[in-house]
């Protein structure tokens, strides 16, 4: 028996079999948790109720995170249909192409930096409000998705590290917030991981090769690395953990210096 037997959880990010939502959603099916999954619109639809199906999931919807009638909708139906929720992961950021094309002075301005926010911080408390009341009562949790780009200077990231700085003061004050009434919530910052969102990352695949070579491990991270990051952060063997980002970057956050391949020994 897996150590999510029991647990349902909402899965909320998922694009395609590369999202790293879908190495979450993989490792918690494998622990024994129910699923269910939203997307975005009718495009996504078609690529994310197969996936769904895939894990044995029946219950798929829409949710854009923007708008307050479709998480009410979404919220509405959970509680229908499985009338408690135990897990919430939020794998949503969004910035405008142009906001990460450039520089972070020039290429930053006030709609895409609104955007940025709403989409990628804001929608976790949107979010938090609604699962919290299906949360009552039971050793429930909540997961969001982080980068680097938050607390240091990353070519390209711009204004979405801005926003992930957001999410990430987001959680600490989330984790007071529902911690007296028993609910959990933490984020992974995850490495470097080839998906449809970093394509639109200028130098992607540069940082891709720089991590390989620096980061301790001497490779990157795996959508199952995060995944069963994931797992055990949501479950109850980590019970006492909460307001906390978990680095999953072969500890690439860890170093200060690096020199040539070539200079070691």
């Amino acid at each position: 028996m897996g150590f999510l037997a029991g647990k349902r959880a909402l899965i909320v990010g998922v694009a395609t079999d590369r999202s790293i939502a879908w190495g979450v959603a993989q490792a918690m099916h494998r622990e024994g948790a129910e699923l269910a999954f939203s997307y975005l619109n009718d495009k996504m639809k078609e690529r994310v109720e197969p996936l769904a199906h895939s894990l044995g999931a029946r219950l798929t919807m829409p949710l854009d995170v923007t708008s307050d009638a479709q998480l009410d909708a979404a919220f509405a139906l959970l509680g229908r249909e499985w009338g408690a929720l135990d897990i919430a992961v939020h794998a949503v950021a969004y910035a405008p192409r142009e906001a990460l094309t450039g520089s972070f002075l020039e290429a930053t301005q006030r709609e895409g930096f609104r955007v940025a926010h709403d989409v990628s911080s804001y929608s976790l408390t949107a979010l938090a409000q609604r699962a919290a009341p299906l949360m009552a009562g039971r050793r429930a949790a909540l997961l969001t998705l982080t980068y680097l780009g938050a607390v240091r200077s990353i070519p390209g990231y711009n204004v979405m590290g801005l926003a992930k700085a957001s999410l990430e003061a987001n959680v600490r004050f989330l984790a007071a917030d529902l911690g007296p009434r028993g609910i959990r919530i933490n984020a992974i910052s995850a490495g470097p991981i080839k998906t449809l969102a970093a394509a639109g990352i200028p130098g992607f695949r540069k940082m891709l090769g720089r991590v390989a070579e620096v980061a301790p491990l001497r490779r990157n991270v795996t959508l199952e690395d995060v995944g069963n990051a994931a797992a055990f952060l949501c479950s109850d063997l980590a019970a006492g953990i909460t307001g906390e980002i978990l680095y999953v970057d072969s500890g690439f956050s860890t170093v200060g210096m690096s020199f040539p391949l070539e200079a070691e020994g």
